[in-house]
């Protein structure tokens, strides 16, 4: 596609009236004529398009080089607007509304008919919604008036961005404009949620965790695709390799003892290899490249970072990339399913200790 002048606003997201905002004006304006706008959530950030429209629905699918095939979020303002977009929505959908919005959770509902662009909802007869906790995002969708589609603001297969600074390396001169509002905080995308059957089910991992949700509505499932990368994922954004750093990335399961050895055996074949790992192991290992991501202690340290990590690697000559592995309780879930993608299901195990 052709080069645009991507125009770029900072927003101090701690400014009382943001919608006013001359900055978030002159992007909701943007989005207003069908233009394509990157912009912070709580999770990563975003690229918004009109999802009322054709024309702004595909300039989001062009910037990202994504599939046509994979649907898109819709970010709204108020829990209010899900009657706009969506219908029959259920107790459980409000329920979950009411105990996580504004936050990261997406929820899934039959879509209004002959209202959405279809390029956004994939010609799929259901809706993906959500309501962001950032002060930044909201003001932006409040001020343009619409509801406002917007995946992650990355080029489609490279690691989600967290700051302004991984939009513009990935799609300046690709998209109209970028709101840098700081760098985001949950770190990785939002949990998805389909409640048009009787029990919701969980298509994507994310910021709000299984157990939080079953607090919240009782018994929720986890989609077979999670678990079994033969079945066909439903969720937006879940359907192809991404989240992956240039050099390849390997899953290692197994002690320290036997990761070092691992990296010492493609050290000496002449391979740069850099290691992803926690703060609590960064002393123990020797490799051409260490970065740290987080804390074992608290798996949340380590969903913020991930995403800044893996695309620090870019920043190296590493051949090849060796990660730990987590626990997959609580947002741990997320953390290992992002990795998954990113290594495509590459593991390393250690057969015997």
């Amino acid at each position: 596609m052709s080069e645009m002048q991507t125009k770029y606003w900072h927003v101090d997201n701690r400014v009382d009236v943001l919608k006013t905002y001359p900055q978030v004006k002159e992007a909701a304006d943007l989005l207003k004529k069908n233009e394509v706008v990157a912009f912070p959530t709580e999770t990563v950030y975003g690229l918004g398009g009109n999802a009322l429209s054709d024309e702004a629905a595909a300039k989001i699918f062009a910037a990202k080089g994504r599939p046509a095939d994979n649907p898109l979020i819709i970010h709204l303002a108020s829990k209010q607007q899900a009657a706009d977009v969506a219908v029959n929505i259920s107790e459980t959908a409000e329920k979950l509304m009411q105990a996580f919005w504004p936050g990261p959770l997406t929820i899934i509902l039959a879509k209004q008919p002959n209202k959405l662009s279809d390029i956004v909802t994939a010609g799929l007869e259901t809706v993906a919604v959500r309501m962001p906790d950032h002060p930044v995002a909201l003001a932006v969708i409040q001020a343009a008036g619409l509801p406002i589609a917007a995946p992650s603001a990355n080029r489609s297969g490279k690691p989600s961005p967290t700051s302004a600074k991984h939009v513009q390396d990935d799609l300046d001169g690709r998209i109209a404009g970028i709101v840098d509002g700081g760098e985001t905080g949950v770190g990785v995308e939002s949990t998805v949620v389909d409640c048009t059957g009787e029990i919701p089910v969980i298509l994507r991992p994310g910021g709000i965790t299984k157990e939080e949700i079953e607090a919240a509505v009782g018994e929720t499932a986890i989609d077979a695709a999670l678990t079994d990368t033969q079945k066909q994922p439903k969720s937006p954004g879940m359907k192809y390799t991404h989240y992956a750093p240039d050099a390849p990335v390997y899953l290692m399961e197994g002690s320290k003892e036997w990761i070092q050895s691992q990296v010492n055996r493609e050290r000496q074949q002449g391979k740069k290899v850099g290691l992803l790992t926690t703060e609590e192991n960064l002393s123990f290992y020797e490799a051409d490249v260490i970065l740290p991501c987080g804390s074992r202690k608290d798996l949340k340290t380590v969903a913020h970072s991930l995403y800044d990590v893996l695309r620090a690697f870019n920043e190296t000559d590493v051949d090849i990339i060796y990660s730990e592995t987590f626990s997959t309780e609580g947002v741990g879930l997320a953390i290992m399913n992002r990795l998954e993608k990113a290594a495509g299901h590459r593991w390393i195990r250690e057969t015997s200790k």
